[in-house]
């Protein structure tokens, strides 16, 4: 099979042996990994984490991040050359020159600080020779009968080099110097420091790693955290500002390549799981390949891993994952899953990737080769861990990635199988700005009819510039980031300190005393591991300890039984059976369910019966709700059936469960508690809203409140505290109806109309059906801008008539600028000033996205009105709302100037429909229409009420869509227009100047409403184009409208109006058993 996929323009022989080589050996690993999912994502977990505890543990041991310590000092190198007396201080550069270009006698001062951290007087030496003793005789176990005694730097009379000095009065440091003349030397002295760093002798306790007692993993946690900060913090006030920004833009390209992953794999229909496995592959390459650094004995510290993962993450990639798994579903799709074999599917893809994956990857591991021959240091270290990476990842893609595409496509087949796969379609309604995203961060790669791939070199492009660019900065030092004077990146020990220059004038006086006296002496001074002297007494237990000991004991008996030789072999045993049950299982599956037609149609008649029993019991459920009630009260009554005082109440306040909503009445009866704070204070808002009314109704004339058929149940109390409503007793259900659907712009829409108006719903759905068989009804939005009309004042009309030019010439940018800062949507779009003698009202107009936007504009205002203040200091603000906007009153600045949403809407109804679907003619239509809504409206002086009823079918809408309903005032100024065609059509209009909508704010945020607002797919803030959901709502409204008024001037004209509303809106209630408090009927 592989034949066919080996180019055969390929050259010589040898080229051609060694694609087949890695080919065989590509589709072997496919074949296997395909065939056994499981088993072979279970065999990549166990290794990996046998590699994450190698890691974890190397690095706990090893890593100051792990420690109690917050700022890691690094060695220093000293030098003293024969004969001189004097040290001087070498970098790690001029290290490796005096150690491989002469003889000298190389030594390592490690040190130990002990501090005392309370204020008891302690005799140190009591404490520490002790210490010091056991420590000089602290046998290295795992390497023979060796101590420090073995290890140390003798003077002429064979005694151990130590030496105690005091720095403070409550510090001590202790010296000790090592004979590192060579590695096995070095080796053996770091492991008595690893040994004395977990040393917890008497009242001496180490701060180093742990303290003899296990540290719990809230406190570890912690101490992570804060070393990362401090080292994040330190690393950064050491580095130059470029290198800062080289390392952060590498942050920001890899977070862009993590995107772009699972933008490419939602693509292909995987939401999180492909992109999710491609992370954990990349997770596994990046522990493989530590720890195959870490064997071949390269030291790759953490400054330079933080500086390698962005650009190992950038430069490696996961093109290669996205090939895979793109040309995985290509071969999908050929034929059906039910119908195909998924091992010959994904073997197939394998062998269609592997050649030119294979290639690409031999090119990037023979450049980072290279750049792992250099000898620059960060470099050298980047590029193996770079190379062995990516040799990795390789190998991880075509085993445990190609499994998990398996077990994919295999899950996708039995779905497919067993009937519940969810069709998924295109989205429409990708946006411009998705839309342009998804494109940047896409694979461009295109695949033709014969399947060949057509790759854009850019992607290969970028990878390799970053690479040589990399290599590039190394070579040069063009960024030495976060390195200073040192190769390791971070501040050395002080040797200037006088406790650490005694140590040295020691050593120096001993050596020169020896018999080696006269070879350069070359000394690492490690930093002092530190220590501290605690009193046994003064351990004391906080709260946070208690809390976290019942865990601590829990851990700890896991502990001990995960590690009992025979139940941990229990576990392992239970571990596998689970494994071969889970592939047993998950094979069978693989297979089609074959059921009965006789089971089949059983369990049919089982699920009608089930649901049938449910549904009676739901109908029983819904008993009277005061019944509910008084059953929820006698509940919460005392045992005793007596109510207590309200002085013992009082002390109870604190729990509310513990009283009874009477002894609750009670106290707010006597004033001890507020009736509009019952919600905060008793924690329940249906008890808070159900104890109010019990209080109103026994305070009212009537006393029929408590036991009325108001519901109060099963309602979001929590989304109209605060925002809604005050004072709640329940919530009044109106009944929703739909017309329609309209033709509205081309889209079909079902209109909500919460109405207790019969009639009124179904002849709006008549308009509807009118002006569908027309065609539908285009709206356009002429204007857009809310409008607040505060009112100010000056002492003479010179001074008022002087800040109407100032707003209207060089002002208006002032205010214009101060007006925006307040909001991210709020605009100002335009300011209209007007002078009523010395009274100044100026009506600012402005944009306020998808919100209804007077919250916002009336902040906006303030700040105008604020800094309007500093050039007018005699101005006196009357009031914020001067009634010039105008909300919520009759106005004919509404009218004229518009305020909110300005739509104007139109239709074009066939003289035919007119007769047939409304029941009259185009000429009775025209002539009503001027007589009644354009005559008749001028007769009686209206102001924007040139309609039939248009606060109808707009009210309607407002309940139903969580709308202020007072705004219908101003809302419903529309003035309908009807003339005949030349073609003898009716063409009808309604223009309505002042629509106030929004979607999202006031009664929009309760989940009826927006349930609405979902039906008519506006609900909350528009996508890309803020605004766009608000006025789409005001257009549908208008178009509504235009519905209504149809009809209604319809019915008019032939004289049904009377008719319909006497057989529609008069008939006798029928007689059935009403729920108290709600409107079902049982």
């Amino acid at each position: 099979m592989m034949s066919s996929f080996i180019p055969r323009h390929t050259g010589t022989s040898a080229f051609r042996s060694v694609s087949t080589l890695f080919g065989k050996g590509i589709h072997r690993a496919a074949k296997i990994s395909s065939r056994n999912p499981i088993e072979m994502i279970a065999g990549i977990l166990i290794l990996s984490s046998f590699s994450y505890f190698y890691l974890f543990n190397l690095a706990r041991n090893t890593s100051d991040i792990f420690s109690g310590t917050v700022t890691r000092l690094y060695p220093a190198f000293v030098y003293a050359s024969h004969p001189s007396s004097t040290f001087e201080t070498i970098s790690r550069n001029e290290v490796y020159h005096y150690s491989h270009h002469e003889a000298l006698v190389k030594l390592q001062l490690r040190q130990i600080s002990i501090k005392s951290v309370t204020n008891e007087d302690y005799d140190f030496e009591s404490i520490i020779q002790p210490f010091e003793e056991s420590i000089q005789k602290m046998p290295l176990s795992d390497h023979g009968p060796l101590n420090y005694q073995s290890l140390c730097f003798r003077d002429l009379d064979g005694q151990c080099f130590s030496l105690s000095d005091s720095i403070v009065n409550d510090s001590i440091l202790l010296s000790f110097a090592f004979n590192s003349s060579t590695d096995y030397r070095q080796q053996l002295a770091y492991v008595w420091e690893q040994k004395v760093s977990r040393m917890s002798a008497g009242e001496l306790q180490s701060l180093s790693t742990h303290t003899g007692k296990q540290q719990d993993i809230f406190t570890w946690l912690f101490i992570i955290t804060r070393n990362i900060i401090f080292r994040i913090k330190e690393l950064i006030e050491m580095a130059d500002n470029i290198d800062i920004i080289v390392i952060l833009a590498g942050y920001v390209m890899m977070v862009f390549t993590f995107v772009s992953l699972f933008i490419n794999m939602r693509s292909m229909g995987s939401r999180y799981t492909l992109a999710t496995a491609v992370i954990v592959n990349g997770f596994f390459s990046f522990m493989f390949a530590l720890l195959t650094v870490n064997a071949l004995g390269v030291d790759v510290y953490p400054v330079v891993l933080a500086e390698a993962i962005p650009f190992l993450a950038v430069t490696i990639g996961f093109e290669r994952h996205f090939k895979l798994t793109k040309r995985v579903f290509e071969f999908s799709k050929e034929v059906p899953l039910t119908k195909q074999e998924i091992r010959t599917t994904i073997i197939r893809a394998v062998d269609s990737v592997a050649l030119p994956i294979t290639r690409d990857c031999i090119m990037e591991i023979t450049v980072l080769a290279l750049g792992a021959k250099s000898g620059i240091s960060g470099l050298r270290e980047f590029c193996l861990l770079s190379a062995i990476l990516l040799a990795y990842d390789f190998v991880i893609m075509f085993t445990w990635y190609t499994a998990v595409l398996a077990l994919k496509l295999e899950l996708l087949r039995i779905r497919e199988i067993n009937g519940i796969t969810h069709s998924k379609g295109k989205s429409s309604g990708t946006g411009y700005i998705r839309s342009t995203v998804v494109k940047a961060f896409s694979d461009n790669t295109t695949t033709t009819n014969n399947h060949v791939k057509i790759e854009e070199p850019l992607i290969g492009r970028v990878k390799l510039l970053v690479i040589v660019g990399f290599v590039a900065m190394q070579i040069f030092k063009a960024c030495t980031t976060f390195e200073g004077t040192n190769t390791f990146g971070g501040p050395q020990v002080s040797v200037a300190e006088p406790s650490v220059r005694h140590a040295l004038d020691k050593l120096l006086d001993q050596h020169r005393a020896s018999q080696q006296g006269y070879l350069p002496l070359l000394i690492e001074v490690f930093p002092p591991l530190p220590f501290r002297i605690i009193s046994v007494s003064s351990h004391s237990y906080s709260f946070l300890h208690t809390i976290r000991q019942p865990l601590d004991h829990l851990l700890e008996a896991y502990t001990i039984y995960i590690q009992h030789p025979v139940i941990s072999k229990w576990i392992t045993l239970a571990l596998f059976v689970s494994l071969f049950l889970n592939t047993y299982l998950f094979k069978v599956a693989k297979q089609p369910t074959k059921v009965s037609t006789t089971s089949e149609q059983q369990q049919q008649q089982q699920q009608q019966q089930q649901q049938q029993q449910q549904q009676q019991q739901q109908q029983q459920q819904h008993h009277p709700q005061h019944q509910q009630r008084q059953s929820t009260v006698e509940r919460s009554q005392h045992p005793t059936g007596v109510v207590r005082t309200w002085e013992e109440c009082m002390d109870l306040v604190k729990t509310p469960d513990s009283l009874t909503d009477e002894e609750i009445i009670m106290l707010v009866q006597k004033g001890k508690m507020a009736p509009y704070a019952l919600e905060k204070v008793l924690g329940d808002l249906e008890r808070a809203v159900h104890v109010r009314r019990a209080l109103i109704s026994r305070a009212s004339t009537t006393q029929t409140l408590e036991t009325s058929l108001l519901p109060l149940r099963n309602y979001h109390y929590d989304k109209v505290l605060g925002a809604c409503c005050e004072n709640v007793i329940g919530y009044m259900p109106i009944p929703v109806g739909i017309a329609g659907p309209l033709q509205i712009d081309g889209e079909s829409l079902h209109l909500p109309m919460a109405t207790t108006e019969g009639c009124l719903i179904a002849s709006t759905a008549r308009g509807c059906k009118a002006i569908n068989a027309g065609g539908g009804a285009t709206t356009i939005v002429t204007a857009d801008g809310m409008t607040r009309g505060p009112c100010v004042e000056f002492p003479t009309i010179v001074r008022a008539a002087a800040c109407k030019r100032f707003i209207e010439q060089e002002g208006r940018e002032i205010l214009t600028e101060a007006f925006n800062s307040t909001s991210r949507f709020a605009r100002l779009r335009q300011l209209k000033v007007a002078l009523a003698g010395p009274t100044v009202f100026i009506r600012f107009s402005t944009t306020t996205g998808d919100a209804m936007g007077m919250n916002m504009i009336s902040k906006g205002c303030e700040r105008a009105l604020a800094v309007l203040t500093d050039h007018f200091p005699d101005m006196q603000i009357v009031s914020l709302s001067g009634n010039y906007c105008t909300d919520k009153k009759p106005a004919a600045i509404n009218w004229i100037e518009g305020r909110g949403k300005s739509v104007v809407s139109e239709a074009v109804i066939p003289a035919t429909v007119v007769e047939k679907v409304l029941k009259t003619s185009v000429s009775a239509l025209v002539e009503l229409n001027i007589s009644k809504n354009l005559v008749g409206s001028a007769m009686a002086g209206s102001v924007g009420g040139f309609n039939a009823h248009a606060a109808n079918i707009l009210t309607a809408i407002y309940l139903a869509t969580g709308q202020d309903p007072a705004q219908n005032v101003e809302s419903s100024n529309c003035i309908t227009l009807m003339k005949a065609t030349g073609e003898g059509d009716l063409h009808i209009s309604c223009s309505m100047p002042s629509i106030e909508v929004g979607t999202i704010g006031g009664g929009t945020i309760l989940p009826p409403q927006q349930a609405m607002l979902d039906l008519l797919g506006v609900r909350g803030p528009h996508a890309t184009e803020p605004g766009k959901n608000a006025q789409k709502l005001a257009r549908i409204i208008c178009a509504a409208v235009m519905a209504g008024e149809l009809s209604l001037c319809a019915a008019l004209a032939a004289g049904h109006l009377v008719k319909a509303h006497m057989a529609h809106n008069r008939n006798a209630p029928t007689t059935t058993n009403v729920v108290s408090g709600s409107c079902i009927r049982s």
